[in-house]
């Protein structure tokens, strides 16, 4: 670091030019990303659910319907002559749609009962958009315009998954560019307190630029190999513009510090960069490796923000060890031009995070307690945490496709639109087998929670044949095989949704079948996350682990880090269950509870927030260190590492807050979960783990913090970061080994196993 901050003083000019050219070149080519991104990646393909779903358009062109027309008349009952007029020509105009493949309604098919409503006076338009994720998206586009309102007699809503998932994501996009007005003039106000002067202010806005800028760039090459969610959009901006902040506060701060010290600007830039930007650029790598993780899971909607995160988290850390030290070198002692205020730093050992931090080891024990009690008792509602997908309730009650499949649920409690398809795998001569068809709808009609089996045989409920076959089961087969489609009586995404796929599964089926449709959709995804959680839980844990060996060379100090990283996700997951699961403060907050949590969520908001918590974990422990190495007083170290980080971080914590608030204000519940989660992680790691944890539970340690086995010591010696130091001191006797490097060995360390671990 020492090498590359005198490269950057002596050609900043160079640095700063081809950080300019970067930023035209990524604004121009990753601007228009938005366009090549998806809304799915939701499931993944050799899921049997996926699998079905494929067979089932591939072979019998058709599929469960993801297009509603809800037609409603004060006038009568739908069977009512001009009723039934307007709703076989919204069946023709569904139809003749170009991206519709079929469509069907309650009169189309001589009255299906099915598809009209307890009322009497409401009945159904089915149709279906063929395709992925985005050709249906396309195809549902304009839609609601064209059919929404009055219509002669009837009023017609539109809903289906279709159309719930297109109002989603506008609505995300329109929360992202509400959320980016909010947090902005918020933020520069902040920056102006915190940095104390305009010029200062202005760096962090530097770096963030060329994070959230490059970081479109990178998303746009990747949309060139594989599908990228739409949704990570939302993670680059407000990680770029927190990453930039947080990194760019510890930078500017150590080199006002040196510069109060009494060094020149070169002489203060470089040791800034042996300090700071060698904690940043450990920082940064263990963010990437939380972010990271998420590559494991095959759903290119967790893939997505892996991408984005990774990028952004590696653009900020360049941009802060980078390209900041070349603006402060050009800057000089002009960084504090324009100051709101000249107030001179408080000694050392003074300040009221020195203070917070002696009162903590004054009485580790009881502090240790009392707070992890708090934490605890935080996070016991995680415990009983139920896991499904999102559905049209995550929008506003006041949202059109909501109204509509609220009307839905209360006057069709048969959910046809969440019907299961269950798909022959093989060849089924449907002639020869019409008995073993028949035999199996049978079957599935008496499993708990189904409320029909629609089959080319005929309608099965309760055990039994209601109704013959009729011109509508020519669908279920052709002259290649078979399915039949389950209509469920309960919720299809809930527990009840998910036994009934496993029931399902469970009866024996004279051939090889596939069940799909959005109750399997859910029971595969959450099997695939489950799955493959432990192996991204282990990445994390093993690479920051060592990470953090190599910056601090024990083993305790990691661990601990860890131990209490999730000690305080547990305590922001359990309130988020107690919050968005149970329904507390809905009315606050201004969402609908389902008693579920997306299963996607909490997987990604671990990441996030792991990475977030580890960010001033790595900022803390750094600093203590230091001090550590200097003084070989653990209390003073402890002490003097919270007092010189405790304002930064706090300060950081709180910007950073800010702007993931500033998200929570969508109107996504989905969203509004992951901004104030990730809000009120950031806040009990900053204000809770860092100034009373850390330091009580480093006191009772005392020097056991920086104890590692002889032989992790020395491969520490050869393998950590250190400064510049040559190898071959590794060579030299225990004692002038230590000697050379600028420390003695600990009083009670064997001269071979020699020199305190690490060193700054």
């Amino acid at each position: 670091m020492r090498r590359l901050g005198r490269f950057l003083i002596r050609r900043r000019w160079f640095v700063l030019a081809g950080a300019l050219v970067f930023l035209v070149v990524a604004g121009a080519l990753g601007g228009s990303v938005e366009k090549r991104l998806s809304a799915g990646g939701f499931n993944e393909g050799s899921a049997e659910s996926s699998r079905g779903a494929a067979l089932l358009e591939e072979r019998f062109h058709t599929g469960t319907p993801n297009v509603l027309l809800l037609v409603e008349t004060e006038e009568g009952d739908v069977d009512a002559p001009a009723v039934a007029e307007v709703g076989r020509r919204l069946t023709d105009e569904l139809a003749a749609e170009p991206a519709i493949a079929e469509a069907y309604s309650y009169w189309s098919l001589g009255g299906a009962a099915p598809l009209r409503g307890s009322d009497g006076r409401s009945a159904l338009v089915l149709g279906r958009i063929p395709g992925n994720e985005d050709q249906v998206r396309e195809g549902i586009e304009g839609m609601a315009e064209r059919y929404e309102g009055e219509d002669g007699p009837v009023t017609v809503g539109v809903g289906g998954a279709a159309e719930v998932f297109r109002a989603i994501s506008e609505q995300a996009k329109s929360d992202l560019q509400k959320a980016e007005a909010l947090s902005l003039p918020a933020t520069l106000v902040l920056l102006l307190l915190v940095f104390g002067g305009v010029v200062a202010a202005g760096l962090p806005l530097v770096v963030a630029a060329l994070a959230v800028v490059g970081t479109l760039l990178v998303l746009r090459l990747f949309t060139a190999v594989t599908d990228v969610s739409i949704f990570a959009l939302n993670l680059t901006t407000a990680m770029g513009l927190g990453l930039a902040i947080d990194y760019s506060l510890f930078i500017v701060s150590r080199y006002r510090e040196e510069l109060r010290a009494g060094k020149d600007v070169e002489a203060a830039l470089v040791r800034t960069m042996q300090t700071a930007g060698r904690t940043i650029a450990f920082s940064a790598l263990t963010v990437a490796v939380s972010l990271a993780s998420l590559l494991v899971f095959p759903m290119a909607y967790l893939r997505s923000f892996a991408y984005a995160g990774t990028g952004v988290v590696a653009l900020a850390g360049i941009g802060a060890v980078i390209v900041l030290p070349a603006l402060l070198a050009v800057l000089g002692r002009r960084i504090d031009r324009f100051a709101l205020r000249h107030r001179p730093p408080t000694p050392v050992g003074q300040g009221v995070w020195h203070r917070v931090a002696v009162a903590v080891m004054r009485r580790p024990l009881p502090v240790i307690v009392v707070v992890v009690a708090l934490l605890l008792v935080l996070g016991g509602p995680f415990l009983r945490i139920e896991l499904g997908l999102p559905d049209d309730r995550v929008l506003t009650e006041d949202a059109p496709v909501r109204r509509v499949n609220d009307e839905l649920r209360r006057l069709f409690p048969n959910n046809e639109a969440g019907a299961l398809s269950v798909v022959a795998e093989g060849d089924v001569d449907i002639d020869a087998r019409a008995e073993d068809i028949t035999d199996y709808a049978t079957r599935l009609s008496e499993v708990d929670g189904v409320a029909r089996v629609d089959a080319v045989t005929g309608f099965f409920a309760d055990g039994a044949l209601q109704a013959p076959a009729i011109e509508l089961s020519e669908r279920y087969g052709n002259d290649e095989s078979t399915w039949l489609s389950v209509v469920p009586s309960v919720e299809p995404l809930s527990a009840e949704g998910e036994a009934l796929v496993a029931d399902l599964r469970a009866v024996p089926a004279p051939f090889d079948v596939l069940v799909a449709g959005d109750s399997a959709d859910l029971v595969d995804a959450k099997e695939t996350l489950f799955a493959r959680l432990p192996i991204a839980l282990g990445i994390i844990a093993v690479l920051t682990f060592v990470l953090l060996f190599l910056m601090v060379g024990s083993l305790l100090v990691p661990a601990k880090a860890l131990i209490l990283n999730l000690l305080s996700l547990s305590a922001t997951f359990g309130a988020m269950v107690w919050v968005f699961q149970d329904g507390h403060l809905s009315g606050v907050l201004d969402f609908t509870p389902t008693g579920v949590i997306d299963v996607f969520t909490p997987i990604l908001m671990f990441c996030v927030a792991f990475g977030l918590s580890m960010d001033y974990e790595v900022f803390l422990l750094s600093r203590i260190k230091e001090e550590y190495d200097v003084e070989r007083d653990n209390e003073h170290a402890v002490a003097v590492g919270l007092e010189r980080t405790g304002r930064i971080v706090t300060a950081a914590a709180l910007l950073l807050a800010l702007v993931f608030i500033a998200f929570a204000t969508s109107e996504v519940s989905v969203v509004k979960l992951i901004g104030l989660g990730l809000a009120l992680a950031v806040l009990v790691d900053a204000f809770v783990i860092r100034a009373t944890l850390v330091p009580a539970l480093m006191r009772l340690a005392g020097r056991a913090n920086w104890w590692a086995p002889p032989r992790l010591r020395r491969l520490h010696l050869r393998w950590g970061i250190y400064e510049d130091e040559p190898l071959s001191v590794l060579d030299l006797p225990g004692a002038e080994r230590a000697r050379h490097l600028g420390g003695s060995p600990g009083p009670n360390d064997p001269e071979e196993a020699e020199w305190p671990a690490g060193r700054t």
